[in-house]
């Protein structure tokens, strides 16, 4: 009788316990201002790019007010003007061989120098090395911005070239940086099983470690590919031919002889704009399957 009668009482409020957890996260509330925080800060975006599209469609004298109309006739002759006024096609190649030689040679040498980096941080000269390249991050580029560019016009490197090879050295100390503690999760059993199998560092680091590396040499290419597209000061101090301007370069060119001329303006910066954006949103992608790969690693 003890039994039967205390059981009820014991077991529903155990019951109760182990339920009202699960009742409170599935009916847990907004967090408003997280919400309104993130709506301010899409704002500061969206605002500004519909002015860009608006003012790249406008004629020159739909231009007064305060901006936020809608073009009552679109004028689509902003873009082909800007193809031809700003030597658009020799400039988005120019910045297209910069930002591709800059993310394939940042991501293949800066991997493997943080690679022998974390796998000898033990040893003082690789210990030296990392935090030489850790106090890196924090000397500003105007303090060595008259020394390279002397240095590169010396050895003749003052072109597209010499450009991505700086991108690719300036980014060494942060990429050093975000590649040692990841290499730091990836188990060393499984080199040590390669090398039992007669794999050489060579072959370990190419066939084990770089493709453990995806989540994160998405995440150096993104950085560096949004760098080198939209960078400004780096190619007006190094690049010497006129004929070898990147889009920024270009279009500061064009809108220092041509002022007054916005709805021509905000064109170009619109096709400059639009190549990255779909880079950006196909290597989003390709991120977040990185990560869920390496998560499962």
């Amino acid at each position: 009788m003890t039994r039967t009668t205390d059981t009820p009482a014991t077991v529903r409020p155990v019951t109760e316990q182990r339920r009202s957890p699960r009742r409170g996260r599935l009916s847990g509330g907004v967090n408003w201002p997280l919400t309104a925080l993130a709506a301010v800060l899409a704002l500061t975006v969206l605002i500004p790019l519909y002015l860009t599209v608006v003012t790249a469609l406008k004629t020159p004298d739909q231009l007064g007010g305060s901006g936020f109309e809608w073009p009552t006739r679109i004028r689509l002759e902003n873009f082909s003007d800007a193809w031809n006024l700003t030597n658009f096609p020799r400039a988005l190649l120019v910045s297209a061989i910069v930002t591709v030689g800059a993310v394939v040679l940042t991501i293949l040498s800066n991997s493997l120098v943080a690679y022998a980096i974390a796998r000898n941080l033990h040893k003082p000269f690789f210990k030296f090395l990392y935090y030489f390249f850790v106090a890196a991050l924090f000397v500003p580029f105007p303090i060595i911005m008259l020394p390279a560019t002397k240095e590169m016009a010396v050895l003749g490197l003052d072109n597209p070239v010499g450009l991505f090879l700086l991108y690719t050295v300036y980014g060494l100390s942060f990429n050093v940086f975000v590649y040692t503690a990841f290499i730091h999760s990836i188990p060393r059993e499984l080199e040590e099983a390669a090398t039992m199998d007669g794999a050489s560092t060579w072959g370990i680091f190419r066939r084990i470690i770089f493709p453990l590396l995806t989540p994160m040499n998405a995440t150096v290419g993104i950085l560096t590919c949004l760098w080198a597209w939209n960078d400004f000061l780096l190619p007006l101090v190094i690049l010497s031919d006129p004929a070898a301007r990147t889009l920024p370069l270009a279009q500061y060119v064009f809108q220092s002889q041509f002022n007054t001329n916005y709805t021509v303006a905000f064109a170009s910066y619109l096709m400059a704009m639009a190549p990255l954006l779909l880079v950006y949103l196909f290597a989003q992608r390709w991120v977040i399957s990185g990560v869920m790969r390496g998560s499962i690693k």
